[in-house]
């Protein structure tokens, strides 16, 4: 197929990028480079800001110019806590960046999917493992941008688009050096990068009702999330879909203290954690019910905590 990968120059948009030049997909990566790395690709990339006011007329021009057949939406930003900062930029960039795609996909009769959403839609959920049905509250704007963006996907249905919503839990690792993920937005390299310079890797909230308390997550290989995309796309191939919304994690939980633990083996490094406060927006534990996605896409993630980790540090160092 030929596929549109909004935000590919990204960590999680280059292993998709990667994993599609390999499965003999053509990709075309339109990313405003504000994070991402466009020497991770070899594919062609387009610099666009989604949120700018002339994105909808450079998107349906590249849209009439490369025939697509599906459009993977992953551009956005993520930082839970900088979202409570200046919500306001994230919605508009969150928001406005999805609606002026959609607009265009619209005005060029583009009509499938696959729409980056995330584990935050599910705000605090009480059930150990939470299922796509739970009716969650976001506690954070970040959360609220996804939910919101979900349901602008449902709406779009009504001029024809057919969308599936991935919700990621919490992505980890590295296919290669060459994708490692160098942001430093998410626990494991955030803890990877401080290593290096030499810093206590910091624990926020150690009172959270977990075992050792520490917040609980479940965190998912990034080139398991990859293959989710792909299957998502051939999952809007299919005459019906059945579920527009499906959980991508592994079903396993693992708290900050025990991630940090399998970062003391994979480094070599006996280092002693910084405790810190809570940082507002994080919920105790979120850990994915997986039963839809593993029955529906006959998805099943294949890596652990433990080479989670590992592929993290060696694509670090």
């Amino acid at each position: 197929m030929n596929l549109l990968l909004t935000g590919g120059a990204g960590y999680i948009g280059a292993h998709v990028v990667a994993l599609a030049e390999r499965e003999g997909h053509s990709v075309t990566v339109v990313d405003d480079l504000s994070t991402g790395v466009a020497t991770r690709i070899v594919s062609p990339v387009v610099a666009i800001n989604l949120a700018s006011p002339d994105a909808v007329g450079k998107l349906s021009e590249l849209m009439r110019a490369t025939k697509f057949d599906a459009v993977i939406h992953l551009a956005a930003r993520k930082q839970v806590g900088q979202s409570v900062e200046i919500p306001e930029q994230y919605f508009l960039d969150n928001i406005g960046g999805l609606a002026n795609l959609l607009l265009a996909m619209r005005q060029e009769n583009l009509k499938k999917l696959v729409f980056s959403s995330s584990a935050a839609t599910y705000g605090m959920p009480t059930l150990d493992l939470v299922d796509e049905d739970y009716p969650g509250v976001p506690i954070n704007p970040y959360g609220q941008t996804k939910l919101v963006g979900e349901w602008m996907v449902k709406n779009a249905a009504n001029w024809g688009l057919k969308g599936v919503n991935l919700r990621y839990f919490n992505v980890a690792g590295s296919e290669s050096k060459q994708l490692a993920d160098t942001a430093e937005l998410n626990l494991i390299p955030i803890a990877i990068a401080q290593l290096k310079r030499g810093e206590q890797p910091i624990v926020f909230g150690t009172e959270y009702p977990t075992p050792d308390g520490s917040c609980i997550r479940d965190y998912v290989h990034v080139k398991d999330l990859a293959k989710a995309h792909l299957m998502a796309v051939d999952y809007l191939t299919t005459p019906d879909q059945k579920y527009a919304t499906f959980n991508v994690g592994t079903g396993q939980g693992a708290s900050v203290l025990q991630v940090l633990e399998e970062l003391k083996i994979a480094s070599g490094i006996k280092f002693d954690e910084l405790l810190a406060d809570r940082r507002p927006g994080d919920p105790p534990r979120l850990v994915a019910n997986t039963d839809r996605i593993e029955k529906v896409f006959g998805f099943k993630a294949s890596f652990g905590l433990k080479e989670i980790v590992k592929s993290a540090w060696d694509a670090a160092n």
